[in-house]
């Protein structure tokens, strides 16, 4: 769903050149609010993700779940019922419906390739074990053998016919499985869903996943999880004639240059890292898994980094590469199975983000300030002006549409740099706390040439647009 909301700035005066669309607010990133409860979400669309621009959000698998606090007992399901540790189905579709009316989508992520490992309890008490469930018996489900750690590089079929950590696998060559989850996608789709994570489909073949998505009533945005990082037997190529993909190549590739690199290296980072084209890429800087050491790792960049970690965001989200999801994250002190803060996000008026609680990074004046920018500029696909220093600090137009600057030295950057706009006084977007409020950040002068002396911080940034220009 397009939103053509445009968030001003209250207390200036913008002027728009006679060829620019003033309405040009292009949602174009979404936000993963990891383990958020359902109510939280909707509190939050109505607060801050709509007002903001924010086009969707990947919620947690809303399916019944084995029962535990620890966060991966999401992705072990007992049934297809909406009843998890979020929320129930009341509290679910009012999360629709709430995020819905502030033109901020749904995406969920489906757990589809398997069911809970063992035998136990769900978290409303329901029964399962010996790979009988409420919804599938043990003819549902391929012969059990273990994947190894050398199947990975040399034998894709183990990947996708066994047990992904004991996790019970799903035949999902099986016409009567493919029916009941796309059952369960549809079930989601009618209730307002916009999107669906395919949480492993890595350990799903293409064409399974292409005979589930056929028998889909409406035609959500799918993206499939595919760690696909070089030097394996199965890679991300097949799965794109399904939808969009996750790159990770890019999480890990992103973070080695902002933790170790040089960011003058990022000038052809598509060609020179072997991404997969641009309309098919889901990319992030870090995500749930990644972050805790799971998902193909890496040394990774996070909220941990703090400064670091706002940086490498607003890099992402100023070029104009693949559809951008911000993590929302928790602190987990090192214990990568803790799961989410037992007080809620929002709690009788209080936030309770960052310390040692919710961390909601979306909410970073700097990365809220890039993720406008990004919809600000989304008109203009292109990069130009690149300007480096052949080391830390880097600069790029938007076209004429919008510039951005990092520096992410230990000294003062101090440069005259072409921005591509109008002459004027533009406000940064990435130093004001809301697009709702006045220009109380910096302002940077463009000249009549279009050049502007661009003067930062160690560790900061600066990003102007067309529509933020002062009279």
């Amino acid at each position: 769903m397009k939103n053509n909301r445009l968030p001003t700035l209250a207390g200036l005066a913008f002027i728009a050149s006679t060829n620019v669309n003033a309405s040009a607010h292009i949602p174009t990133t979404f936000v993963h609010l990891f383990e958020w409860s359902w109510a939280d979400i909707a509190t939050e669309c109505e607060t801050f993700l709509g007002p903001q621009g924010y086009k969707a959000v990947q919620v947690s698998p809303p399916n019944e779940h084995i029962a535990g606090d620890q966060w991966w007992t999401r992705y072990q399901p007992v049934t297809y019922e909406l009843n998890s540790r979020s929320g129930n189905k009341t509290q679910f579709v009012d999360m629709i419906n709430r995020c819905k009316a502030q033109g901020v989508d749904i995406y969920v992520d489906a757990v589809i390739n398997h069911m809970a490992h063992g035998s136990g309890k769900s978290i409303t008490g329901k029964s399962y074990g010996n790979k009988h469930y409420p919804i599938y018996s043990p003819k549902d489900f391929h012969k059990p053998c273990a994947i190894k750690d050398t199947d990975y590089v040399n034998n894709a079929w183990r990947v996708q016919n066994c047990e992904l950590v004991g996790l019970h696998d799903l035949d999902t060559d099986s016409v009567s499985v493919q029916a009941k989850i796309a059952g369960y996608l549809n079930e989601l789709t009618g209730l307002g869903v916009a999107g669906f994570r395919l949480d492993a489909s890595k350990h799903m073949p293409t064409d399974d996943i292409a005979a589930i998505l056929k028998q889909l009533n409406d035609s959500p945005l799918i993206f499939q999880e595919v760690i696909d990082q070089g030097g394996e037997a199965i890679t991300s190529v097949p799965y794109l004639s399904n939808g969009m993909v996750t790159e990770f190549k890019y999480s890990v590739q992103l973070s080695h240059v902002f933790k170790q690199g040089k960011l003058a290296s990022l000038k052809s980072f598509v060609k020179d890292w072997g991404l997969m084209p641009s309309e098919k890429a889901i990319i992030f800087t870090d995500n749930h898994d990644n972050q805790r050491g799971h998902g193909g790792a890496g040394d990774i960049v996070t909220f941990k980094d703090k400064t670091l970690y706002d940086l490498a965001n607003v890099f992402m989200l100023a070029y104009p590469y693949g559809y951008p999801k911000v993590m929302s994250s928790y602190e987990f002190n090192g214990d990568t199975d803790a799961g989410g803060p037992k007080v809620p996000v929002h709690q009788s008026g209080k936030l309770n983000c960052q310390g040692t609680l919710w961390q909601c990074e979306h909410r970073k004046p700097m990365i809220a300030g890039a993720m406008r920018f990004r919809s600000y500029t989304a008109d203009n696909p292109t990069i130009s002006n690149w300007w480096d220093n052949g080391n830390n600090q880097i600069a790029f137009s938007r076209g004429d549409l919008g510039f951005v600057a990092i520096n992410r030295e230990d000294k003062t950057m101090h440069a005259t740099l072409q921005t591509g706009l109008l002459p004027g006084t533009y406000c940064d977007e990435l130093s004001i706390d809301t697009n709702q409020g006045p220009c109380i950040g910096r302002s940077i002068t463009v000249k009549q040439d279009g050049t502007a002396l661009i003067q930062l911080k160690p560790m900061d940034a600066i990003a102007i647009h067309h529509l933020a220009r002062l009279k």
